[in-house]
């Protein structure tokens, strides 16, 4: 009786699942859903009496029974990138130039589909079943949502069996793509809600993003989301050749990927297709803002490298932002955490691309006398990559005499302190004083935020609570901070304040990069923190370099490295420092990663076939070497592509440096790069 029953769940799991293919996937019906709903019912009524023939990829485990306490932090097997934005055809064949020219051929294949507008996050299969959900975090982090992701009906708790893809149900295969909310399923529960007298959501994507991060997965269940694949990662890159393949094979393995993407053969293809789809966009299910367009080859998609935070082989092709029309109620000065002083433009509240803006940035005082913005006037706003709202243009012939000209203050409106600039050449006014209580609290908040220390808990609203109670007055401080100190504040009982106090002291040794990134120095950024790091180990040793020294970093220029030697100059920040160094604040030195390379120093001079320089100094640094940028007694290779100048070459000759070419130093990087030469 027992096999019998195990037999037929197991049966009812399979006519289930195929039910859930077809429907989600393939868009068609084999059965009605009152139907399929019997088979479910069925199926959860044997389990109920026969709990050991449960399975892990059983329909009926889709939704959890208790709310989760909170989300674990979950590391990325690889970052989760983003992309690079391009808003014309100009721009975008600029890319299109760029990438021809790094590759070293113009004859690659274009892959492109509408960009959606959702939650990115990551499923881990192992062996075929769901074994994780983790959201995109801050690329490198994310949270760990397994839970919330089972009850999504369009992700498939177990893999499809699939003819041709079956090495895809073995070890671990990671499935990356878009949680969406479709506009319907958005608008139906806005008319819920109406019903019961409960305010609007306000658009299909915060509406994904604040669900998928319940800690109830039964609310989750109740909200109809679904998940869109667009990326497919394996161990063994050979196994994904390309993203028209990888598409074919999320489709196999039962999830949804858009039946829009397609190959083009020419940039030129990239623009019709754009076109279509920016009229076509409506007649989507989901809300989407532009194309993203890769390069379809995914062996030179990883040889062009990564930039920043973006991959060199992908865009974003934005459209045109949407715009609306409304008054501009006041102009204030907003002092930013570097003291930047920028005008913002307080607006009567207006609907533009899904949500409501109240304020815009009109960048600068320049920038306000260039468009001629007054407060009183009636003007175009639009996001600017459909993210920031901004003042495109007053409408002039509106103005009815009562609109008054903007006029840039002085002095701080927040500390009193006179404006400067450090350079006429400077269009951006700055509020010098250190201590200023906008500069405070935005330097803490910014201190504490994922990108940097990733303290939870130390957000804006405690951060301001701490400052006004005379708790702290900059980032040192906030390691002085006890339990005793919150419990006095209303914001915080015994437990809020014992977890705050714990999560400071937890990154009392944080990494180096994150650090750097998080002291908040002028141009100073994650990627630029990371290389920072890499080059001089320690804080120290970042913060006695000169500008020569820092010149030397890749992709550091003479207006970054003189940020960083002024801030490190600066007496305010020198006993910011100290401060941390008596709360025993010690950031972990840049790590050395070991490999073949390790100890090896190399430069590259001229220009190679098979990747950027970039490139070449990315992969060098993963194996363990150092990427310099000139020829010096410790070099070890002088790496001579095409169209070199005579100076390093010179230079090697005269130090007795070893000069290879590009075959020999893809021998040393990946001997697989030679492959095809």
């Amino acid at each position: 009786m027992a096999e019998n029953l195990a037999e037929r769940a197991a049966k009812l799991r399979e006519l289930i699942n195929d039910y859930r293919y077809n429907y989600h996937v393939l868009n068609k019906s084999i059965m009605s859903e009152a139907a399929a709903d019997s088979l479910k019912h069925e199926l959860t009524q044997i389990e109920e009496a026969h709990p050991e023939l449960i399975t892990p990829d059983s329909p009926t485990q889709r939704v959890a029974g208790e709310p989760l306490p909170q989300f674990k932090k979950i590391q990325h097997s690889g970052r989760m990138l983003s992309l690079n934005d391009v808003f014309s055809e100009d721009e975008f064949y600029a890319w299109v130039k760029r990438i021809a020219k790094m590759a070293g051929r113009d004859d690659f294949e274009f892959f492109m589909d509408v960009k959606m507008d959702g939650l990115a996050c990551a499923l881990v299969y192992q062996d075929g079943v769901l074994a994780q959900g983790i959201t995109r975090g801050d690329g490198f982090v994310g949270e760990d949502v397994t839970a919330n992701i089972r009850t999504i009906e369009s992700v498939p708790l177990r893999l499809r069996k699939a003819k041709g893809y079956e090495n895809f149900l073995t070890g671990r295969t990671e499935i990356r793509g878009e949680i969406v909310m479709y506009k319907k399923d958005f608008e139906k529960l806005n008319q819920e809600r109406e019903k019961q007298a409960l305010p609007r959501f306000a658009n299909p994507r915060n509406l994904a993003a604040g669900t998928i991060r319940q800690l109830d997965p039964k609310l989750v269940a109740a909200r109809p989301l679904q998940f869109h694949a667009y990326d497919l990662l394996r161990q063994d890159g050979s196994e994904t050749p390309t993203n028209e393949f990888i598409y074919q094979a999320i489709r196999e393995l039962g999830l949804v990927a858009n039946l829009v993407a397609k190959i083009a053969k020419r940039p030129q293809d990239v623009i019709k297709f754009a076109k279509t789809w920016e009229e076509k966009r409506k007649s989507l299910p989901f809300n989407t803002d532009g194309l993203v367009v890769k390069v379809n080859d995914r062996q030179l998609q990883a040889r062009l490298g990564v930039v920043g935070k973006a991959p060199r082989g992908a865009v974003a092709f934005k459209y045109p932002a949407e715009q609306a029309t409304t008054k501009v109620k006041d102009i204030f000065v907003s002092i930013g955490r570097t003291g930047s002083a920028t005008p913002v433009a307080m607006l009567e509240p207006v609907l533009v691309a899904g949500s409501t803006v109240q304020m815009a940035t009109l960048h600068n005082e320049g920038e306000v006398q260039r468009k001629d913005i007054r407060i009183g006037d009636t003007v175009i706003v639009q996001k600017a990559g459909d993210v920031i709202p901004e003042v495109v243009e007053p409408l002039v012939k509106l103005r009815d005499g009562s609109e008054k000209k903007f006029v840039m203050p002085t002095h701080c409106p927040d500390c009193n302190t006179r404006l400067v600039k450090a350079k006429e050449t400077e269009a951006v006014w700055r509020c010098p004083n250190n201590a200023c209580p906008s500069r405070s609290w935005k330097q803490i908040e910014h201190f504490a935020s994922k990108a940097a220390l990733d303290i939870d808990g130390l957000g804006e609203k405690n951060v301001i609570a701490l400052i006004k109670a005379g708790l702290i007055k900059d980032p040192a401080d906030i390691y002085k901070v006890t339990k005793e100190d919150l419990l006095k504040l209303d914001r915080f009982a015994d437990i809020s304040a014992n977890k705050l106090v714990q999560a400071i002291q937890a990154k009392k040794y944080p990494l180096l990069e994150r650090f750097i990134y998080g002291l908040g120095i002028r141009h100073v950024g994650t990627q630029t923190a990371i290389d920072l790091a890499t080059h001089f180990k320690t804080l120290r040793q970042v913060s006695n370099s000169t500008i020569d020294e820092l010149s030397e970093v890749e992709g550091i220029g003479e207006v970054v490295a003189e940020a960083i030697v002024e801030w490190f100059a600066e007496p305010q920040n020198k006993k910011l420092l100290e401060k941390f160094k008596k709360f025993g604040v010690e950031p972990e030195p840049a790590k050395e990663i070991k490999g073949p390379l390790s100890g090896k120093n190399l430069v590259v001079t001229g220009s190679l076939d098979s990747m950027s320089r970039e490139a070449a100094g990315e992969r060098i640094r993963a194996l363990g070497g150092t990427f310099q940028s000139s020829v010096g007694k410790e070099t070890d290779y002088l790496v001579v592509g095409a169209n070199v100048g005579a100076s390093k070459l010179a230079k090697a000759k005269k130090l007795g440096t070893k000069q290879i070419d590009e075959e020999e130093f893809l021998k040393l990087v990946d001997p697989a790069l030679t492959a095809d030469k």
